[in-house]
């Protein structure tokens, strides 16, 4: 019997190298979705960084100007670095400005990270007190400083962080200075040894740590002491501190000068040096001065209670 009119069933082989391609491929466009996945994760998970100014410190001072650096810590919690694209600062005291700026291109906070950025500011007092008339020398004045941060945040944009932060400044005064009296208690024309008792007239609103003082003095035109001394004493707020230094010198470099000091007529002096001081703002170097001074000398066995500047 002839077979000729069954159908014939032809089978297919499967090349094996062509299903291990197809499953390759079909590896690849799973890894891919995951990869899709997880970075999409990443964007939601952005985020908003957070700042804050931890402290505000004065690490110069003088008579002419205060600089103070304000230090913001910024916290990413993002996976990518953010730019800090700029800081604009104000610093203003109740409500009248002293100073503004702007710092362009600040830096870059690290992913996942924190950092600390100092924001400089110096105040030149001579401005302040041309611009408010009413701000006098030895006050201590509020100030609040106002800091707005610019962040880039990938996905979600340039943000702006606002902060501030209040404290106080002074505006230091030189103190006065006078010599009150010299006392002797040895004399020739040869030499003569006295205490020279000098006044400090602190007219500032805080206390004067002294640590040293360096001086020279000028009677009749004539130096008779140079020194420096690191005798520590509080000069008060508000008040006259009196300073007893020991001084010699040689009276017959005086000339005729001597006589009228022998007499008891009043004796022209000059004084010019420095005190070393701290300050509840930080450690300042002031220098102290008197020119066209008056004063008288005395016997050290005279009465301090009649004795008249």
């Amino acid at each position: 019997m002839s077979s000729s009119g069954s159908p014939k069933v032809t089978e297919k082989k499967v090349d094996k190298d062509q299903d291990d391609g197809e499953g390759g491929f079909f590896d690849k466009v799973k890894d891919f979705i995951q990869d899709i996945g997880e970075k999409i994760e990443e964007v939601v998970s952005f985020g908003k960084p957070t700042a804050d100014v931890t402290g505000i410190h004065i690490p110069q001072i003088s008579l002419e100007k205060v600089e103070l650096i304000a230090d913001v810590m910024i916290t990413n919690p993002n996976p990518v670095p953010i730019p800090l694209v700029d800081i604009e600062y104000l610093i203003e005291s109740e409500g009248r400005k002293l100073m503004s700026g702007t710092i362009p291109d600040a830096g870059t906070i690290h992913a996942h990270g924190s950092e600390t950025v100092k924001i400089p500011v110096l105040l030149i007092y001579d401005d302040i007190k041309s611009t408010y008339g009413d701000i006098k020398p030895g006050s201590i004045i509020p100030y609040l400083i106002k800091v707005i941060l610019h962040v880039d945040v990938p996905v979600i944009g340039r943000i702006s962080l606002p902060l501030e932060k209040a404290g106080e400044i002074p505006v230091p005064y030189k103190p006065d200075v006078d010599i009150s009296k010299i006392k002797f208690e040895k004399f020739s024309f040869e030499e003569a040894t006295a205490t020279l008792h000098l006044n400090l007239d602190n007219k500032n609103d805080f206390d004067l740590g002294l640590n040293a003082l360096d001086y020279e003095i000028w009677l009749s035109n004539v130096s008779i002491a140079s020194a420096e001394t690191k005798e520590s004493t509080n000069i008060k707020k508000q008040e006259v501190t009196t300073m007893n230094l020991p001084i010699s010198f040689r009276p017959k470099d005086f000339g005729s000068a001597m006589w009228d000091m022998i007499r008891g007529k009043g004796t022209g002096y000059t004084i010019k040096g420095h005190i070393d001081v701290n300050t509840p703002f930080g450690h300042m170097k002031i220098p102290i001065s008197r020119e066209g001074g008056t004063t008288r000398l005395k016997k050290g066995d005279d009465d301090d209670d009649n004795d008249e500047d």
